[in-house]
């Protein structure tokens, strides 16, 4: 319930920022450079206090919350989608169908992931939907792999022999028997997924290859704080709080996923 609760607060907060009583998350204000949390200047007050630039951290940081979402959500289900069609023709075909494939898949593993997202970002450039598609050409490795040892797994099973005595057609075989069981593993891993994802957008933000000003983003923010971290050490801690606090709510929430799904061990 707690990453319930905290993820959904987050959610919430990111999709109605525009309804709260926040100031403008790009508003410039000389006199209000880099004042500490709890502080305030000319009518404005700064809960968690001001960047460099004037700009209110708190606004910041929700407004921040929807570009990590959107990236998250959208990366890891493109990527997904992927992975689970390239794992089911992998595991329900065979031979050199699999072979070629898991070759494929063995040869994008082999690359360091955040390099390979580097060079994908400076092909096909920087922005939302670079960022996206940068992540998912490298993430849906993983979920094709699962899919297919899933795949693997359930094929091999006696109710699986017995649909294909009675000749039922492959369609029939694959949405009643194989995807109802292979779903709960997969819907767990791409929960889970979201919080590396969030990760990796941050990551890419910080290094200067994700979203770009005046776009708002985490690790676009923690860049920014990290020269007046001994000074101005809200500027940095704030976004880097907000980035470990939804990464923790995703795990807690794919936890009670694993454990609701799982018929051993219902919820």
């Amino acid at each position: 319930m707690l990453g319930i609760v905290m993820f959904a607060v987050i959610v919430l907060s990111a999709v109605f920022a525009d309804l709260l009583p926040l100031a403008d998350p790009t508003r410039r204000s000389l006199p209000a450079r880099n004042l500490p949390p709890l502080s305030g200047t000319n009518g404005q007050f700064f809960l968690l206090g001001s960047d460099g630039q004037g700009r209110d951290m708190l606004s910041r940081i929700i407004y921040g919350a929807r570009a990590s979402l959107i990236v998250g959500l959208a990366a890891v289900s493109l990527s997904a989608f992927i992975g689970l069609v390239v794992g089911l023709i992998s595991g329900l075909r065979g031979g050199w169908v699999d072979l070629v494939l898991m070759r494929i898949i063995d040869a994008v593993l082999a690359i360091p992931t955040l390099l390979f997202m580097l060079v994908v970002a400076l092909v096909v450039g920087s922005g939302l939907m670079p960022l996206i598609v940068a992540i998912a050409v490298t993430n849906w490795v993983v979920y094709a792999r699962m899919v297919r040892a899933e795949v693997l797994r359930v094929k091999d099973l006696d109710f699986v022999a017995a649909a294909r005595i009675a000749r039922v057609s492959g369609a029939t075989l694959l949405g009643r028997h194989i995807l109802p069981n292979i779903l709960p593993a997969f819907i767990v891993v791409a929960t889970l997924n979201i919080g590396a994802v969030i990760l990796l957008e941050s990551s890419l933000s910080f290094l200067g290859f994700g979203i770009q000003a005046p776009g708002i983003s985490w690790g676009q923010m923690l860049a920014e704080g990290r020269q007046s971290l001994a000074t101005s050490w809200w500027v940095a801690t704030f976004p880097g709080v907000a980035v470990t606090m939804t990464v923790f709510s995703i795990i807690l929430l794919g936890d009670w996923l694993r454990d609701y799904l799982d018929p051993r061990h219902p919820a």
